[in-house]
């Protein structure tokens, strides 16, 4: 479990890393670099929709991972994601600018965005069970909450990169160059990739079902159609899912893409201090996340703690931009050390509790699809979302009441969920129906 953590958190820290930086980045620079206009707002608008739609064909990409994780393994479709990601991430960081060739630019970099998309939204899923149908589970909340640092980790990275840029060049180096360097690091990810498919093996759930016989296997549920057979039985539990990712994911672009661009164009602080804020506090969910997935395997539950996490993010909302409008470096870094703590009670439980919640033959569909669908709607619209609702309203406290609302969603998800905690995740559709016929068979006697 040690090397395959290792890895597994390494190639989701990487992809991450890859996929996050256009956040960043989208926040100081590519506005004039690829959408040129004479109004501020509207290039950081353009730059931040660009950005959306990244998360756009995320579904897509988990989609067509689910299909492939389902029927032929965990591991293939994770490998795919990250060459994907890898190839994608560094084309952004050698695309001319809208100064070279004019409108290709910004085409060219949707293009990318794609691409990007299609990547992050396939890996997701392949690296959640690669560690939960892996672990004991005693210590499935615990190793489950492994995979979401990863995307901690990714997004501090990013900033740090992108810190160490700003504070070693200067503004006319960094804005002709230095923020493609970031970008060019993709590369390093097509080497994972290379080494999880030689040295990780596929879950022992997956190779269980892979090793039965021809008639067992139809049994086990190795089907043709896993994703029609999710959608078909598991709808429900795939609506569930999407709503109970919609304050995760909107937060938390919010406080590592949103908060950058507020705080320096409207508050009025240097880039560096809330890049180390947002770093500095975001961090802290290295440890905070695995402390709450551990807590979940004492509790008994996931979803408790995921509905008080939910409640705690609504009540934060208002504190979270009073603190980070006073400007103040203290003020601002509780802000959001407080926002990524509450945070962290949601999203480091959050795979373990997917993953428990849909059968083996269909969980890479299902959980896939409901984490993608989710992040079209609340991550990737969130810092677009947040600059429209700041232009519109002049004042934080719109922002405020998206997080209410997005908590509000949420918080309706997730207590409608069926909990399944500590199933047997060997458990497939077919032995749900064996379960189910059972018990009516015993009532009716």
């Amino acid at each position: 479990m040690g090397r395959l953590a290792t890895a597994a958190v390494f190639a989701t820290t990487l992809e991450w890393f890859d996929f996050l930086i256009y956040a960043t980045a989208a926040a100081l620079v590519l506005g004039p670099q690829f959408f040129p206009s004479s109004n501020p707002v509207a290039g950081t608008l353009a730059s931040f929709a660009t950005f959306a739609v990244g998360f756009v064909a995320r579904p897509l990409g988990g989609i067509l991972a689910g299909h492939a994780g389902d029927r032929y393994g965990r591991k293939p479709p994770l490998v795919a994601a990250m060459l994907v990601m890898g190839v994608a991430t560094f084309a952004i960081g050698v695309l001319p600018t809208y100064a070279s060739i004019g409108v290709w630019a910004p085409i060219l970099l949707v293009v990318a965005r794609l691409v990007q998309g299609l990547g992050v939204g396939a890996q997701w899923g392949g690296a959640a069970l690669l560690l939960t149908e892996h672990a004991p589970p005693e210590r499935r909340g615990f190793y489950g909450s492994l995979v979401q640092t990863g995307a901690v980790l990714g997004a501090v990275a990013g900033n740090l990169f992108f810190l160490v840029l700003t504070a070693t060049l200067s503004d006319e180096q960094f804005t002709s160059w230095g923020w493609r360097v970031p970008f060019l690091s993709g590369l390093v990810l097509v080497l994972i990739g290379m080494y999880v498919q030689l040295k990780i093996e596929d879950t022992p759930v997956f190779r269980a079902m892979r090793e039965s016989s021809a008639a067992a296997q139809r049994e086990a549920g190795l089907r043709k159609a896993p994703l029609l057979e999710a959608i078909r039985r598991y709808w429900r539990e795939i609506l569930q899912a999407t709503g109970a990712f919609f304050v995760v994911n909107a937060t938390f672009y919010i406080l590592i893409s949103g908060v950058l661009d507020y705080a320096t164009k409207t508050v009025g602080m240097s880039r560096t201090s809330i890049l180390l804020c947002v770093m500095g506090a975001g961090l802290t969910q290295v440890v905070t996340m695995p402390f709450f997935g551990a807590l979940t395997d004492r509790m008994g539950t996931r979803k408790r703690l995921y509905l008080a996490g939910t409640v705690g993010m609504a009540i934060w909302a208002f504190p979270l931009f009073w603190l980070i409008d006073t400007g103040s470096v203290p003020l601002v870094f509780l802000a959001l050390l407080v926002g990524f703590t509450i945070h962290a009670t949601m999203y480091g439980p959050q795979a373990t509790l997917y993953a428990e919640m849909f059968p083996a033959d269909v969980r890479y569909s299902g959980a896939s699809l409901g984490y993608q669908f989710a992040s079209v709607f609340a991550g990737g619209l969130a810092p677009f979302v947040m600059t429209a609702l700041l232009a519109a309203t002049g004042a934080s406290w719109s922002v405020s009441l998206y997080i209410i609302g997005t908590a509000a969603l949420t918080f309706l998800a997730v207590i409608t969920i069926r909990e399944r905690f500590r199933r047997d995740l060997y458990q497939t559709s077919q032995d749900e129906d064996a379960d189910s016929s059972a018990a009516q068979s015993v009532r009716a006697g």
